[in-house]
């Protein structure tokens, strides 16, 4: 039989995404295990949840770190010693080197809350709402060197009526990522997804375009 994959998630906040993925793992321990949750910040309700849910976890704060480089340094060794087989950006607010980067190539995944290529950065809402955007969402992508550039795996979009704020809109897709983030872990941890030659693979396919998440009923 063979044993489920080990996850590790990094966040630098409340961890509402890694609250889905702990929900969604108890009823897929056969397929992927979070074994590790590491966050940037110290005091943060994301390290509550790990713990609460018995996950181990790893403070590893950027400001004691002279540089960029560095930091990066110490949170590769702890990856590579946890022996993981897939790094889930949660909410992680650190822009990665390219060192870091390309080491876990096609193994480190990222959700970011716009269509892609749409704002990348910050900000995303405000800007899709001073565009006069009719609809937003996000995207799901293997993490390359390029920030908010890797191949794009799945995307679910929302309408933006003329009622939306920046907070209206953030709670919608945080509904979307509560449900799409799971399902893609998944489809990492039963061999479906890959990254290779700079594309993301699907069943053996390229994805020409990414999965969308209505199409799955989730």
């Amino acid at each position: 039989m063979k044993q489920p994959i080990k996850i590790a998630v990094l966040i630098s906040g409340s961890g509402s995404n890694l609250q889905a993925i702990i929900d969604h793992q108890k009823q897929h321990t056969e397929t992927y295990q979070i074994s590790l949750v590491i966050s940037n910040k110290a005091h943060v309700y994301g390290l509550t949840r790990a713990k609460d849910a018995s996950i181990p976890t790893e403070l590893i704060d950027h400001t004691l770190f002279a540089t960029r480089e560095s930091f990066d340094q110490a949170l590769q060794k702890k990856l590579d010693n946890a022996q993981v087989d897939l790094i889930v950006l949660a909410g992680f607010m650190r822009i990665l080197t390219p060192q870091f980067t390309q080491h876990f190539l096609g193994k480190m995944i990222n959700i970011h809350p716009s269509l892609l290529p749409k704002y990348t950065g910050l900000n995303t809402h405000q800007r899709a709402l001073n565009a006069g955007d009719t609809e937003h969402g996000l995207s799901i992508h293997f993490v390359t060197p390029e920030l908010d550039s890797g191949p794009i795996i799945l995307q679910a979009k929302i309408p933006i009526t003329s009622q939306d704020t920046v907070e209206t809109l953030k709670e919608k897709v945080h509904q979307k990522e509560h449900l799409a983030y799971p399902q893609v872990i998944e489809w990492f941890s039963e061999g479906k997804l890959a990254l290779k030659d700079n594309q993301a693979w699907f069943e053996q396919t390229v994805l020409t375009k990414p999965q969308q998440l209505n199409a799955l009923n989730a």
